[in-house]
């Protein structure tokens, strides 16, 4: 069988690229990245090594590259004879791919070719593969949309795996931590005729997509501003300070009093899943650097992100979020100089004011959690 993944960088490579090499997929990466697909396209594999003490190395092969900047119409084709589609680009990119998937998708048309297949976005975004398809519907003739509605499935998903920045002579060679988890909503899919193993397939993927981002990535971003705020480099580092320790948890308990509220996760399963994550986050192979993770502040405070949301929901159930705002606080204060959104935001403070700004980066109309908040604010001032 044959996949075309976009996006050739450490997540693609160390993830993806891996669960479908491992259920025997032929891999063609997509990227612009000419230093990384020249590599693909002469050596045909890689290697993944997993940030534990054992340093367990696994081979990915039977894979190849293509430049869509150099060379579009080799996309296509692979498009055309693919079996499954896969993206790890980031979601401010997957409109800028949308064009060259519409032209797969006609190519398929064109070569009448009756098998379904999956799109599947594998993003850090809530409905990322329907985001996808709203795209690619732009680009569509109206007889390529009824072949796609026929015939191509975005089923949305949910992804986790902590691959932290690297730098390795070899321009394959990718470090990630052992943990894996890939959930797909099974309800959309077009190809039911592929199960990929070590894959979760679920009913209802939105519990799992707010377990992972108001665990996982609110847990890790909460780690980076509260260490920043310390003083500290990494996330590992930070997690040795007992207070940078005490404000995850907090903030976790929160959450998942939520989740719990809101899906009905059970309180211990959940507990331990909370531990399972601190202990990731604690991974002494995995030096991840704070300003890494806390990077892109104003995105993080999105009305539907990973601070914004809890702490709306948590108010609407009559729970606690003291440490979520204590935390958004911190994040208001994020102002690392080589962090182009941390500047805007320290820019928008000073010149608009606290509730201002709190209102046009959160979204936020209540009046009680924007006094709230410019509080918090004005808890961590330096």
């Amino acid at each position: 069988m044959r996949a075309v993944h976009f996006g050739a960088g450490n997540i693609g490579r160390g993830f993806i690229g891996e669960v479908l090499n491992q259920n025997d997929f032929a891999i063609t990466f997509v990227d612009l990245n000419e230093h990384v697909i020249d590599a693909l396209q002469e050596r045909g594999e890689y290697v993944i090594e997993l940030a534990e003490q054992a340093k367990t190395q696994i081979k990915v092969s039977n894979v190849t590259g293509i430049n869509n900047g150099q060379d579009p119409e080799a996309v296509v084709q692979a498009i055309r004879e693919a079996d499954i589609l896969t993206t790890a680009i980031g979601p401010n990119i997957l409109p800028h791919i949308a064009g060259l998937i519409a032209d797969g998708i006609q190519a398929r048309l064109q070569a009448k070719k009756e098998t379904s297949m999956d799109m599947i976005a594998c993003e850090n975004m809530i409905g990322g593969s329907q985001f996808l398809k709203e795209e690619v519907y732009k680009h569509l003739s109206e007889d390529a949309k009824a072949y796609a509605e026929e015939y191509i499935g975005f089923p949305n998903a949910a992804v986790d795996r902590i691959v932290p920045i690297q730098s390795h002579e070899d321009p394959l060679f990718v470090s990630v931590e052992p943990f894996k988890e890939w959930v797909i909503d099974q309800t959309q899919l077009k190809g039911t005729h592929i199960h990929l193993n070590d894959v979760l397939y679920v009913e209802d993927l939105e519990p799992y997509i707010e377990r992972k981002l108001f665990s996982v990535n609110t847990g890790h971003a909460t780690v980076a501003y509260k260490g920043y705020y310390e003083g500290f480099t990494t996330i590992d580092e930070a997690l040795e300070d007992k207070g940078v320790h005490a404000q995850l948890e907090a903030v976790l308990n929160e959450t998942g009093a939520l989740l719990e509220a809101k899906w009905g996760f059970e309180h211990e399963a959940h507990q331990a899943y909370i531990q399972k994550i601190i202990s990731r986050f604690q991974n002494p192979n995995i030096s991840d650097e704070v300003t890494r993770v806390a990077r892109t502040p104003i995105r993080k405070l999105g009305y539907d992100e990973r601070f914004i949301r809890p702490l709306r929901e948590a108010k609407a159930h009559e729970l606690t979020y003291n440490a979520l705002l204590d935390t958004i606080g911190l994040i208001f204060q994020y102002d690392y100089a080589e962090d182009e959104q941390a500047q805007a935001l320290q820019t928008k403070l000073q010149e608009q004011g606290a509730t201002a700004t709190i209102v046009e980066v959160t979204g936020l109309t209540d009046a009680g959690l924007i006094s709230e908040i410019e509080a918090a604010i004005a808890k961590y001032a330096k």
